[in-house]
């Protein structure tokens, strides 16, 4: 996990109180949808836990020019959004979803095999999604994992409305063909546990 320290200090000298106050309000609100937005990106926990402290470095130096004219957490999201798609043009030649994501996922109930099975079927499709083009990963992302409307998913984007839908529907459809025989409802219903 990011610390919140780390976040205090700019080029070696302090920020200010009031700004050093913000940036640890904004931290403490917005921290867990920004790390699992890029942890579903990159399927790395380390890979997130960076990304994460990039998107709030990147914060500390534009802050202060925040107008307030979209929420503070599309705000993030498009940062978040830029940082992900720059790691993915770094990293594009690694596997970006790795076998270690399946380790973060604990079993709650049931029994061993129906929780093997489940994990074996997120599995397949973290691999499917890792094929998609990043802006339809991006989306399909913040649709069905982070369960963000349209009219959201748009804004943190900067797309229209209409091709966040396109894209959205396309990147399912290139899922489906990518797993086989699966249809689309059972995805997004993977994707919403």
């Amino acid at each position: 996990m990011v610390k919140r320290e780390n976040l205090s200090k700019k080029g070696g000298s302090l920020l200010s109180g009031e700004l050093t106050e913000q940036i640890g309000v904004i931290y403490e609100a917005h921290y867990d949808d920004i790390y699992y937005f890029l942890l579903y990106f990159t399927g790395r926990q380390e890979d997130a836990e960076d990304m994460v402290q990039e998107v709030f470095s990147r914060l500390l130096k534009i802050l202060p020019r925040y107008d307030g004219r979209v929420a503070m957490k599309t705000w993030l999201f498009s940062i978040a959004k830029h940082v992900a798609i720059d790691h993915y043009r770094k990293q594009k030649w690694q596997r970006l979803f790795s076998d270690n994501w399946l380790a973060l996922m604990k079993s709650t109930e049931g029994l061993p095999e129906e929780e093997l099975a489940t994990k074996e079927e997120m599995y397949s499709i973290q691999r499917a999604l890792q094929k998609l083009k990043p802006d339809q990963r991006i989306i399909v992302i913040l649709r069905y994992i982070k369960e963000y409307s349209v009219k959201e998913t748009a804004e943190i984007l900067g797309f229209p409305e209409t091709k966040v839908r396109v894209d959205c529907h396309r990147g399912l459809k290139a899922l489906q063909k990518i797993l086989g025989n699966a249809c689309e409802e059972r995805i997004a219903n993977e994707f919403a546990r």
